[in-house]
């Protein structure tokens, strides 16, 4: 009842927080459980009743501030001077940046836009075709998610209860491992249907020196973020605050006496980003109490250990369920509600490790954003760089299956996610 609900409400093209709502309140009248409404606030309250949660909308703040102050353009600008003269320099400059970015924003969604507005342009002046471009900025967007700071990985860590630092540096190895596979994979494809594309500038040192320096100072604030984790000097959520504070003392530099009106609407918008997704981890939080009030997860328990009793034959269908659910269902959502299903079955009856586990889910669910029909990264991508939708899901396929690859890789080799 509870499921058909949730499906029908979906179909509509209600937004996902208000149909896993929607599909409880149906459940609880149509039971005749109305006393179960009460216990409705309690559960809110405690979903984000969480210190580590917190890290979420600094991170969205680092983001906005980032932007709004130019410091991302900064980092582009300083990446292009040193291979300027390169064969297809801008290929390089935009992984590179997604790859930065990843490291601090934390958001696919985010990383895709922010990048879509400013590389995807530059790399059409430069000849590349914009669907070309468009998919390799798209997909070097899937990143964001698997790279520390990550707010996938921050929500599956809070509800998994286990060390959100050590679900970061989890993403550190099969993150590097997809940059560099959808590095060779865009160089390939560049090589073969683009003219060499390499820069004209011939600057002297010490010009490639003055150019850096504004973008070394804007990477200081990954190198905050992932070093001060690493070595214990920050949790993640201290570390955002610290970022956020190098962030704004650059940014009070570029806004020139604007300060208080040019940070007004940056905390608008963080304000505004960061309710959604709680809002969203509360809708998901009531939403799996039902399905817990319910025996969901014992009866899927039961199913899924009908079917094999092989720990990675068993990851190898959670893979395969994972990305049919993405297709359609928001990752945020769907981590949330599938985490308190999947997991006790994941440790209990095979053993698996649960940081294995959670990076796995983040990596397969994030997909979700470059597949349709719901494909949310897919859409912000093809808006911004002007590319049909249709055109844009078939030429990210290569990276979809790239990144597919590495979450095979994290299944068959467990060490990749405890190389530290």
């Amino acid at each position: 009842m509870t499921g058909l609900s949730f499906l029908v409400l979906l179909l509509t093209g209600m937004p996902v927080a208000f149909v896993l709502i929607g599909a409880t309140l149906v459940f609880v009248f149509l039971s005749g459980r109305e006393q179960l409404i009460a216990a409705i606030p309690q559960i809110s309250f405690g979903s984000v009743e969480n210190f580590d949660l917190l890290a979420i909308p600094l991170f969205i703040l680092l983001g906005e501030i980032m932007n709004e102050s130019g410091l991302t353009r900064r980092i582009i600008t300083s990446v292009r001077v040193w291979i300027a003269r390169l064969p297809h320099n801008l290929v390089i400059v935009n992984l590179i940046s997604n790859l930065a970015l990843a490291a601090i924003m934390g958001s696919a969604t985010a990383q895709m836009a922010v990048m879509s507005r400013v590389v995807v342009p530059e790399m059409e002046r430069d000849g590349y075709d914009r669907g070309y471009a468009a998919s390799l900025t798209a997909s070097a967007g899937l990143l964001g998610p698997i790279i520390p700071p990550s707010m996938l990985l921050i929500i599956y860590g809070v509800i998994a209860q286990v060390s959100i630092a050590e679900m970061f540096m989890a993403g550190i190895v099969p993150g590097i491992a997809l940059f560099v596979l959808i590095l060779v994979l865009a160089f390939w494809q560049a090589t073969c249907n683009h003219k060499q594309q390499g820069g004209t500038e011939r600057l002297n040192f010490s010009q490639k020196i003055a150019a850096t320096i504004p973008g070394l100072a804007a990477m200081l604030i990954p190198l905050v973020i992932v070093g001060g984790i690493s070595f214990g000097v920050f949790t993640p959520t201290e570390s955002a605050a610290a970022a956020i504070v190098i962030a704004l003392a650059f940014a009070v530099l570029e806004f020139k006496g604007q300060t208080f009106r040019r940070i007004v609407p940056i905390i608008d918008r963080t304000v505004a980003n960061s309710a959604i997704v709680l809002f969203l981890i509360i809708a998901a939080k009531i939403f799996g109490w039902v399905l817990t009030f319910n025996q969901v997860p014992q009866h899927v328990a039961a199913f899924i250990v009908s079917l094999t009793d092989d720990p990675t034959i068993f990851l190898l269908l959670i893979v395969v369920f994972l990305f049919m659910v993405g297709m359609f269902l928001d990752g945020i959502a769907a981590l949330i509600i599938l985490t308190p299903i999947l997991l006790p079955v994941a440790i209990s009856q095979y053993g698996i490790d649960p940081i294995q586990f959670g990076l796995i889910l983040a990596m397969t669910l994030v997909l979700g954003l470059l597949t349709p029909p719901v494909g949310t990264g897919l859409y912000i991508a093809a808006a911004l760089s002007k590319v049909s939708v249709m055109r844009l899901s078939k030429l990210v396929l290569p990276y979809v299956a790239a990144t597919l690859a590495v979450i095979l890789a994290v299944v068959f080799i467990p060490w990749m996610v405890h190389p530290f």
